[in-house]
């Protein structure tokens, strides 16, 4: 503290002597010769007028941050016309005057009030001027001068940034640039050194240094190696006054990170990786992985792997990982561990992307041997052939071979095979098969014109094993045996005209016919169609074969007649081309109709000729319908015959009445003050006597039961209620209504009298409806209505 004090007051004491010089040269160099107004007699009676003195000053300095107990002189104004009496009064204005600056009046000394800062202001222009004390009559003009706050060393350098990050490549060359620092000093940089700094490296050596006017931070190691450090902290320090001693200094960090290059090849851990994979597996399945290792990161770690050698480059493949940088060895083709036990492979791992400025260090690949054990399995059976056709004749005994599965066991135990025929598929159970051979046999014939194929699956498997089960498709066609014969394509008739005898034959068929068989192609076609042999020379028709699958009918004579016969049953055989040939005998429906003159029919019914016979079609309609309304008429009288009397008592089987009592009282309107009274309730007609029932006609008179018939004056509701229960529950003529009883009685006239007035314009009355003459326009009608007889006699 004593010697920050010491060197601020041997600053104050420099600066106010250089202040003193300066003032005192400028003294020297700026006098002017003024006059104060003093008039004196020259020669010749000339009046002799002095020029003013003019002011006396210099350019001002002032040291920044001073912090003595008195305030700083910073200079003194002087007029030449000051004798030093006190009449001469100083004025300062201007910037910082009379906060920052103040002047004594009488002398003209200028002193600071204030510590200052120059890198906040770094001067100040203020106005003088001497007036008189008394008038305040100024006696020079105003001038202008200048205070300037002379700088010192009170501000440290400070960076732009307080940390800074910066990337350099690994295995850089020495000096390369990494970044550059820049630091400010706020002190003037035209005065002294307070500005000018100095860097300097604090931490981080050896591996960087730092430019010491520049701030530029470069690499001082040769072949740094991010793989062995990536990371660096970094202090630099900039210095003013010239980095001597007693400047200021500030700090930043620079964190530097080495990026990385390829200069690293893939490496495998080990020259032999030993796998194992079941005969079992599928192709695609994963057999194993190897990786190889790289210490580069980014693109430059990428790896990529292939097979280049070794017996089982066709059985597996081997793709890449990247997301694990793995090779990953998968299974191609099956293996079976009956033909090869074990397998090896060669990978390779290279780099995806080389830089070439490293490729000296050697190629930048690895290769490793994958050895393969292929494993034995329970495999399940495998049959010789991927399916089976087989034939058997249809119509064949039951027991019949069809033909034969075989599978065996791939496996080194050769396992015994039991074959079964999967009932899903031969639900009629049509086949069996034996369980050791795998011979297939019918169960029943077969009928090829049902189904022609049969398809069915046949399992095998491992006695020892059952679930080690393999399937097979076996396709059997039944084939076709001449077991039908042919028979009409469709049921045909023929038709005839009647004619003369004299009337020429035609040539024309009757019908032409075809066959159809069952059968396949090679025991149908070709059909062969005639007469029976009894019938061979029939003289009304014969049959003459096409030679196409189709046969003509015609006829051998004229002359047919509907009276003498109308249907003629031609019978004809059709034989198949099967070995042995098949036949049968179809009938043929000849009619003899009517013909016109063209020979179109006309008609083919024979009732022209049985008219006289017998009724005709519409008179046996009509007798039906006569006999059907006989029939209605009988019905509807015997229903109207057994209908009932009407009983006295309807809706027997539905009671329209509720299970409420109805009370027909109106009440008493708001002058009723009693919440109810029972005796609106009762019957005045039927208090002495028997209250006779509207539904039953009563076979005998019923007394009511003494003691029973509660008082007309009575209130207690519950009490009436349970009297009229028990008037009903003892009443032998009533009929078993198991509900309240229902009260007729609608009462008597109103106290009030009525409030209708249908009738009060046609009866004479004595009230006086005068006063509905006062009542307004809305009553004028009722007042026409109901006035006075004058009123009326008026009105009309």
């Amino acid at each position: 503290m004593k010697e920050n004090y010491c060197l601020q007051a041997a600053l104050v004491c420099l600066g106010m002597l250089c202040h003193s010089h300066a003032f005192a040269s400028e003294r020297r160099s700026h006098l002017r010769p003024s006059f104060h107004g003093h008039h004196e007699k020259g020669k010749e009676g000339q009046v002799l007028q002095r020029s003013k003195r003019g002011w006396v000053w210099n350019q001002f300095f002032v040291i920044e941050e001073y912090t003595g107990p008195d305030p700083v002189l910073v200079g003194r104004l002087h007029s030449d016309i000051d004798s030093g009496d006190g009449n001469i009064k100083y004025i300062l204005s201007g910037e910082g005057a009379g906060t920052i600056f103040v002047i004594d009046d009488k002398s003209g000394n200028i002193h600071a009030t204030k510590k200052l800062d120059r890198e906040e202001r770094a001067q100040y222009t203020l106005m003088a001027q001497a007036v008189d004390r008394d008038t305040n009559r100024p006696l020079e003009p105003p001038s202008e001068f200048i205070v300037k706050v002379q700088d010192i060393n009170d501000n440290p350098p400070e960076f732009l940034h307080e940390t800074y990050h910066a990337n350099v490549p690994e295995r850089s060359n020495v000096g390369t640039s990494v970044i550059q620092v820049t630091a400010s000093d706020a002190d003037d940089p035209t005065y002294g050194n307070s500005a000018k700094l100095v860097y300097s490296i604090l931490e981080g050596q050896p591996y960087f240094s730092v430019e010491a006017q520049t701030g530029i931070i470069r690499t001082a190691l040769p072949n740094m190696d991010r793989e062995a450090k990536e990371e660096y902290h970094v202090v630099i320090q900039a210095k003013d006054m010239g980095g001597h001693m007693g400047g200021l200094s500030g700090t930043t960090k620079v964190t530097i990170t080495l990026t990385d290059v390829n200069d690293n090849p893939p490496k495998f851990p080990q020259s032999v990786y030993q796998m194992s994979v079941s005969e079992a597996s599928v192709p695609g399945e994963e057999v194993g992985r190897v990786k190889a290792k790289d210490p580069d990161i980014g693109e430059n770690g990428l790896v990529t792997y292939s097979i280049v050698d070794g017996d089982g480059m066709e059985l597996f493949e081997i793709t890449t990982d990247y997301e694990t940088q793995e090779g990953v060895i998968k299974l191609k083709k099956p293996v079976d561990f009956e033909t090869k036990r074990a397998y090896s492979l060669k990978v390779e791992a290279a780099n995806m992307h080389i830089d070439q400025k490293f490729i000296s260090n050697g190629p930048f690949k690895d290769t490793v041997t994958v050895k393969i054990a292929v494993e034995d399995a329970d495999e399940p059976p495998m049959f010789l052939a991927p399916s089976y056709i087989h034939e058997v004749q249809e119509n064949a005994a039951a027991g019949t071979v069809v033909g034969r599965v075989h599978a065996k066991d791939p496996d080194a135990a050769n396992s015994q095979i039991r074959y079964s025929i999967d009932r899903h598929t031969d639900l009629d159970r049509f086949f069996t098969i034996n369980p050791e051979d795998g011979f297939i046999k019918t169960t029943k014939p077969l009928d090829r014109e049902e189904t022609a194929w049969l398809n069915i699956t046949v399992f095998a498997a491992e006695i020892h094993n059952r679930h080690q089960e393999a399937k097979v498709p076996v396709a059997i066609r039944v084939l076709d045996v001449n077991d039908n014969a042919p028979k009409f394509a469709a049921p045909y008739e023929g038709f005839i005209c009647e004619s003369d005898q004299t009337k020429p034959l035609s040539n024309q068929p009757i019908v032409t016919i075809s066959a159809d068989d069952k059968d396949d192609t090679a025991n149908g076609p070709r059909f062969i169609f005639s007469l029976p042999p009894e019938i061979i020379h029939n003289p009304n028709f014969t049959v003459r074969d096409n030679r196409d699958n189709t046969a003509g009918v015609y006829a051998r004579r004229g002359g047919f007649s509907r009276q003498k016969q109308d249907l003629y049953l031609l019978p004809i055989v059709i034989s198949d081309g099967g070995i042995p040939p098949m036949s049968s005998t179809n009938t043929l429906t000849i009619k003899v109709c009517g013909c016109d003159v063209n020979g179109a029919l006309l008609s083919c019914n024979a009732e022209a000729y049985i008219l006289n016979a017998g009724l005709s079609t519409g008179a046996l309609i009509a007798i039906l319908a006569c006999i059907v309304i006989l029939l209605v008429i009988v019905v509807l009288f015997v229903t109207l015959r057994r209908q009932k009397k009407e009983p006295l008592i309807v809706f027997e089987e539905e009671d329209v009445r509720e299970n409420i009592i109805t009370y027909d009282d109106e009440g008493g309107g708001e002058e009723d003050t009693e919440a109810f009274d029972i005796a609106t309730l009762q019957n005045p007609d039927g208090i002495n006597g028997f209250i006779p029932r509207k539904d039953i006609k009563p076979e005998y008179q019923y007394m009511p039961r003494p003691g029973l018939r509660p008082a007309p004056s009575s209130v207690d509701v519950d009490d009436f209620i349970n009297t009229r229960i028990q008037e009903a529950d003892n009443d032998p003529t009533a009929p078993p209504y198991d509900s309240i009883q229902i009260y007729g009685y609608e009462g008597r006239g109103s106290v009030a009298g009525s409030l209708s007035s249908l009738e009060s314009a046609t009866t004479d009355s004595d009230l006086d409806y005068d006063y509905l003459q006062n009542w307004g326009p809305r009553f004028k009608k009722l007042a026409d209505l109901y006035g006075s007889k004058d009123t009326f006699d008026d009105d009309s």
